[in-house]
């Protein structure tokens, strides 16, 4: 295997002293000592609970090259003969090693933030640029102050593109993130209630967001979404920053990257996007409308990347969603199958509405119910009452038939649940396992949704452990 750094070049950058012989280099970062591979560098960061000083010896028990340590940790690692490189403060020496990987990388950088779709836009962005080059992007939704740096320590040298996405929760996170990720393309996907209870309204999200703007390279581009309500205070704020290209994506008539047709499917969808005066159509394998407003960004950023994009749009075909954002599953269950959307990794109320709307566009079989499982909402401090509550109006608009809620904050909705649903609730995800699992029935479209943080993965699991997947289910493998 290649390697990723050289001992001298990890030196080098992370201005750290060699203690023990050193390895010609190593093929990885890791900061888990658990799912270290052989050959990579261990950096013992203290994060707010655990200190990655207390797993040095399960980290060299599984082969890591050398360990990333910091000098006041030196003395009680002394039993350890395992090379290793001394620093003042170790997320620090990560953060120097990324600024390095960043400065000798030739890669077309797209940085990715926005209250919804972060994650789906930069998987989409790996998964077509990935049929025009090396991709290189973060893992899973590593995106906040040590994801960041991780991802970028990690860049390849000789990667074609790099994908960061950047998130926070308070205003003054993504400044420091993006000056060193500094790309080429920054996406801000949409401006929505997310994180509403640490800002005052939705326009000190814009704000917080809009620091993506300051660390964008000289002839950089903001991509923004031009049917976003804060479309033009994010120009504003864009061109304030000194952006030297701001370009749109939506439905809008300006917009570069513009939606002129949709056909939404169970499975997919069909839309044709005008870019400039050239109109391209593409299927697009995972389904949702909010997925087709993600996609106009990805063709975008790869149209201002300057990959082909032909190729880009043919590899929208087999884009496929992750696990908890919208990943469908087909199982057995009586005489007959039902269809479950996993959407339990994060919810706000954009992204629950536009879960409900995809309920509402998935077709039961042979007489199947709609059915939404329904979880709290997080992080919307004084609005969460009136947010929840307002989950009626969007469930009202569709044809989902019953409604499964659990959660204190999920309480607002049940107590205000439309005429002519049925809405069950239980006050923790315990409770209203059972209930889930005898309410399923053959024909059946039950979509879970749910800030990560509620534990609706679990109902998740439950579902997929009682009831047999089918040939082509992602779980059937």
């Amino acid at each position: 295997m290649s390697l990723l750094w050289s001992a001298d070049g990890l030196i080098a950058a992370m201005h750290g002293r060699p203690v023990g012989t050193m390895p010609d280099g190593i093929t990885g970062v890791s900061i888990d000592s658990r799912s270290l591979q052989p050959g990579e560098a261990f950096f013992a960061i203290k994060g707010e609970t655990m200190d990655g000083h207390d797993f040095a010896t399960a980290a060299v028990k599984a082969g890591a090259a050398l360990l990333v340590v910091a000098e006041g940790k030196l003395p009680a690692l002394g039993r350890l003969t395992a090379p290793m490189i001394v620093v003042p403060d170790v997320l620090a020496a990560l953060e120097n090693l990324g600024r390095a990987a960043r400065a000798r990388s030739r890669a077309k950088v797209i940085a990715v933030t926005g209250s919804v779709g972060k994650t789906t836009t930069k998987e989409a962005l790996r998964h077509v640029l990935s049929a025009v080059g090396t991709v290189h992007a973060s893992d899973k939704s590593f995106n906040n102050h040590w994801g960041v740096p991780l991802t970028l320590a990690r860049l390849p040298a000789d990667a074609d593109y790099a994908v960061f996405e950047i998130g926070m929760n308070h205003a003054d996170e993504i400044r420091p993130l993006v000056k060193m990720v500094r790309p080429h393309v920054a996406i801000i996907t949409l401006i929505a209630a997310a994180h509403l209870g640490h800002f005052k309204d939705l326009d000190a999200i814009a704000q917080a967001k809009a620091e993506i703007f300051e660390g964008i390279e000289p002839g950089g581009t903001a991509l923004l979404n031009r049917d976003d309500s804060r479309w033009k205070l994010l120009e504003g704020l864009a061109r304030q920053a000194g952006v030297e290209h701001v370009a749109g994506f939506g439905e809008n008539a300006r917009a570069q990257y513009r939606l002129v047709k949709c056909a939404l499917a169970a499975g997919h969808s069909d839309i044709t996007v005008k870019l400039g005066s050239k109109a391209v159509d593409l299927r697009i394998g995972a389904p949702g409308r909010h997925i087709v407003q993600n996609a106009l960004a990805v063709i975008g950023a790869a149209r201002i990347a300057g990959a082909d994009i032909g190729k880009v749009a043919a590899a929208f075909a087999t884009l496929q969603p992750e696990r908890g954002r919208g990943r469908q599953h087909r199982l057995a269950v009586g005489e007959g199958t039902f269809t479950l959307i996993d959407e339990s990794y994060n919810a706000n109320p954009a992204s629950m509405k536009a879960a409900i709307d995809l309920l509402d566009a998935t077709p039961p079989q042979d007489g199947g119910r709609r059915i939404a499982v329904l979880g709290d909402m997080l992080e919307l401090g004084d609005h969460a009452a009136r947010l929840h509550a307002g989950i009626a109006a969007d469930i009202a608009a569709t044809r989902t038939e019953i409604v499964l809620t659990a959660g204190p904050l999920m309480r607002s909705l049940a107590d205000n649940m439309p005429s002519g649903v049925t809405g069950e609730y239980r006050p923790t995800v315990e409770e209203l396992k059972p209930v889930l699992l005898d309410t399923v029935g053959p024909g059946d479209v039950v979509m879970v949704k749910s800030s990560n943080g509620a534990g609706f993965a679990k109902l998740v699991n439950a579902l997929l452990d009682r009831f047999p997947a089918q040939a082509g289910d992602p779980t059937s493998s």
